[in-house]
């Protein structure tokens, strides 16, 4: 039998070992949270509230503002200190809804649902986006939208992305591991939503263990399928996952609908059976805090809102000063100028490394040995669309297919010259695309 993965790829050490084997542990937020209002793909969040104004955990603090857009939910109680710009992970200022953590911890009643078969797709959907879920695996597009394509009836699989393929990161391992059936009831629920779909759980296989127990507790369910992937990074991108697990193929200009697909991360579809059956909001998520800098190497949940700070503290901090730190995974995380940021829907780890190997590296000039086009799992020639970007020559980039990289990291990973080829690539298509907006 053929191995389920796609064409390219690469095999970074994976840096699992350091938490794989850490139960996830829940933390408490610390005396100020921040609540940045643009945590998703689409318009800002709208508050509600204003400086002044107590507010319990669970509270909608900030409406959608738009169809492609997502509430915000304080995870704390307390008292609304500002509403301003704060810095994000990303380096840039956000507005934000600044809240006090009064410690008293006092909750909004949700509304639990024993029988959620009985709901109608429309009411689920109202949940979902009432309840503020956001795409966990990094991307942040509103959930509700993402299960509200044009056409339902044409939707054939609902893939729950269990791949995890980025190095250090184990969030979702744990998941699979500790809390199954939320993932699975997560995915009964989406299934729901489309009639003629077949479930598929696909994990990579060097997660055997969650592979058996996923098989086990889905053993006759006829709608649902666990599918071993071949470990390789980045299996778990949206087009590479889909064409591993079904044989069809998207574009960039291409919506996983348009081939009858939907695509769902392990945290999202956790996020989505605890709205929809215990009545919870999105405020909480979980965090892989690892790398040979950080003390105590660990998997926590973390409330939303609170400081990488805070977070650093409960892993014991640094074991040594480090060079380099990022937020999300080694491949396409953002490195970070510092901690005092806010944990948001879409923060999936904190890493910390002693030496930042890629400032170190000097690149030179390329040798033509096409080894990033032998990786590259979008097909395309990264060594001459680098070129083209660094000339600024938007007509050869789009000429060269410039558009189709999905910026995973593995050209620049691969190249003996030590050029900066995604980093290139990702300033050009961020151009195209600031002006495909306009």
């Amino acid at each position: 039998m053929a191995e389920l993965t796609f064409q390219g790829g690469i095999h970074p050490y994976d840096g699992k070992d350091l938490t794989k084997k850490k139960r996830i542990r829940e933390i408490e937020p610390g005396k100020i949270c921040v609540y940045p209002l643009s945590q998703h793909i689409g318009a800002p969040a709208k508050p509600i509230v204003a400086k002044g104004d107590r507010v319990l955990r669970g509270q909608m603090i900030a409406e959608a503002g738009a169809f492609v857009s997502a509430p915000i939910h304080s995870s704390v109680s307390g008292t609304v200190k500002a509403i301003e710009p704060r810095r994000v992970a990303s380096g840039d200022n956000v507005m934000s809804i600044v809240i006090e953590n009064d410690g008293l911890n006092e909750e909004v009643q949700y509304e639990r649902r024993e029988s959620w078969e009985k709901l109608s797709r429309e009411e689920i959907l109202e949940i979902v986006r009432d309840a503020g879920i956001v795409g966990m695996g990094g991307a942040g597009f509103p959930t509700h939208v993402k299960l509200s394509p044009k056409a339902p009836e044409k939707i054939e699989y609902v893939i729950a992305n269990c791949a995890e393929c980025e190095p250090y990161l184990t969030s979702d391992y744990r998941r699979m591991l500790e809390e199954p059936e939320k993932l699975i009831g997560g995915l009964k629920i989406v299934l729901k939503l489309f009639d003629k779909a077949q479930g598929i759980i696909a994990v990579e296989d060097n997660k055997p263990d969650c592979v058996k127990l996923l098989r086990d507790l889905t053993r006759g369910e006829t709608r649902i399928s666990v599918r071993a992937l071949k470990t390789k990074y980045p299996q778990g991108g949206e087009r590479t996952l889909i064409y591993a697990t079904t044989g069809r193929k998207i574009n960039s200009s291409m919506l996983p609908a348009d081939v009858g697909c939907i695509v769902n991360n392990v945290d999202t579809l956790t996020a989505v059976f605890r709205a929809v059956t215990e009545g919870q909001p999105l405020m909480e998520r979980i965090v892989t805090v690892s790398g040979d800098a950080i003390r105590i190497p660990c998997n926590l949940k973390v409330p939303t809102g609170m400081s990488y700070t805070e977070v650093l503290e409960e892993a014991g901090g640094f074991s040594k000063q480090p060079e380099k730190i990022i937020c999300g995974g080694p491949m396409m995380g953002t490195a970070m100028f510092g901690t005092d940021v806010p944990v948001t829907k879409t923060s999936t780890a904190l890493l910390a490394f002693s030496k930042d190997i890629v400032s170190a590296m000097e690149p030179g000039p390329c040798i033509n040995c096409g080894r990033c086009l032998e990786v590259c799992p979008g097909r395309v020639m990264p060594s001459r669309l680098a070129d083209a970007a660094e000339r600024g020559d938007e007509e050869t980039f789009l000429s060269y297919n410039g558009m189709e990289c999905c910026e995973c990291g593995c050209c620049s990973y691969v190249c003996p010259a030590k050029r900066p080829l995604t980093q290139e690539i990702k300033s050009m298509r961020k151009l195209q695309l600031a002006k495909k907006k306009k």
